[in-house]
This record gives structure tokens, sequence and C-alpha cells, in this order.
């Protein structure tokens, strides 16, 4: 009976630490790869993101005389005096039917005859999973854009330049 007991001898403490080193070395070198895809994900989907937006905009424009969404209040078509009324007029702009001035209607007529330009909604900005847009009504040199952080995306209502506006991503 002794000699079965000495043959069935399981694995003494000092091999199971060194399976443990060898596999904590193999977790340290494959981590980071994981982390590196993540971003790279990431920046596809805003890439993604922003040119289903961008062309949104710009057939919005061609098929609105030349103006931009948010241009117009959506309710009757006059001129957006504020960035809050240009941020209403943007989303719904682009996600109901509309008319040549840019009202909106949520069935498409012979007046509404525009759009959806998105299906659903606007899309999130991976990085901060915001969906809102920030709309600015004034500023006409978009190469000093620079994003804050506070909404998904940053729009210059009079160029039609949008962004990323997460803080990190705005020159995409």
């Amino acid at each position: 009976m002794k000699a079965r007991f000495i043959e069935s001898r399981g694995f003494t403490l000092v091999e199971l630490l060194i399976v443990v080193v060898v596999l904590g070395i193999l977790a340290a070198a494959v981590i980071p790869q994981f982390t590196n895809s993540t971003d790279n994900a990431r920046l596809s989907t805003l890439d993604t993101n922003l040119a289903e937006m961008r062309g949104a905009v710009e057939l919005y424009y061609h098929q609105h005389n030349s103006t931009y969404p948010g241009a117009n209040k959506e309710t009757d078509g006059t001129a957006a005096s504020t960035g809050a009324e240009a941020q209403t007029a943007f989303v719904k702009q682009l996600t109901l039917y509309s008319d040549a001035t840019g009202k909106t209607s949520v069935s498409k007529t012979a007046v509404f005859k525009y759009g959806p330009y998105i299906k659903h909604s606007v899309p999130s900005n991976p990085f901060n999973d915001l969906t809102t847009v920030k709309c600015d009504i004034a500023t006409t040199d978009v190469t000093k854009a620079q994003s804050d952080g506070t909404t998904g995306w940053l729009f210059y209502v009079l160029t039609g330049g949008l962004i990323a506006n997460d803080g990190a991503h705005d020159t995409r």
C-alpha cells in the first residue's frame, strides 16, 4: 500500500509557482496588445461615424439651397439665432423629413420630401459615448477648431465642419 501512495504523488509548491510565474509573464505580454486593439476599434468606429454624418450633412446642404443643417430653425425655417436652436434643428433636420427651408415633419409628404439623412439618431462618439451635438453658429475659421469634450460632436453651421468633440480626436 505504501508503494501505491508514493506513485500518486502531486505537484510540489515550487513547480506550481514556476507555472504561475510563466503565466504571469505571458499575460503581461498579451494584455497591451488587447488594449491596442480596443483603441484601434474605437478609431475605426469614429472614422465610420464621422464619414456617415459628414455625408448626411453634405447631402442636406445640396438639397437645401446650400444651407447646412442647423442654420435654419426646424419649426419655421427662419435663421437660428443661438447655438441651442441650431443644435435642436441640426438633429431634427438630419433625422426627420424636411422641406427646402429646413422645417421638419415626422412623415414624408409632397412638401417634406427630403431626408431623413440619418435613419435612427445621431451616432455616438466612441471615445466619450455621447450622441449630443454642439453647434457653433458664428465661427468661420475651422482651422482653429478645438473640442471641449462636453458633447459627442462639434458642428460649425456656417462652414459645415464636423469634428469629434471628445477632447482628444478633434482633428479627425
